[in-house]
């Protein structure tokens, strides 16, 4: 397991990414496909996903999402390669702009944990430069 912190400030005020996150129409990721909501509430969502970790590899998971807006939300991996991964979204208003911080225990079944943390990390930006390049157009 490889402890992790990681941070970007999103191009956008809190407020839109919020929307936006929850906006189902447009926040999508060209390697994370949500295919079935298992549980849902107003704090929690246990959904399955797929993730394409060489872009094509389509791997199964399900994990939990527990929201705690505006502050940000957690997420745990309940099956999959990489059960037991937890990470925590922390966001901060900067007037027009939004930092994002993400601390969390990472683990992906098979890699050691240099590899681990490079894989995590370089998903990470992936998915922060796709949300970021998406709010700018997001209204």
């Amino acid at each position: 397991m490889v402890r992790l912190t990681d941070e970007g400030i999103f191009d956008a005020p809190l407020d839109k990414i919020w929307r936006f996150m929850n906006d189902d129409t447009t926040h999508h990721h060209k390697s994370v496909t949500f295919s079935k909501v298992l549980e849902q509430s107003d704090k929690h969502m246990i959904v399955e996903l797929e993730t394409k970790s060489d872009g094509k590899t389509i791997i199964k998971h399900k994990a939990k999402f527990t929201f705690n807006p505006p502050k940000g939300f957690d997420m745990e991996f309940l099956s999959g390669p990489q059960t037991g991964t937890k990470h925590t979204h922390t966001y901060t208003p900067m007037g027009n702009k939004t930092r994002v911080v993400v601390e969390g225990e990472f683990k992906i079944q098979g890699l050691d944990d240099q590899a681990t943390k490079k894989a995590a990390l370089a998903f990470l930006e992936q998915l922060f430069n796709e949300d970021n390049s998406a709010l700018q157009k997001y209204k």
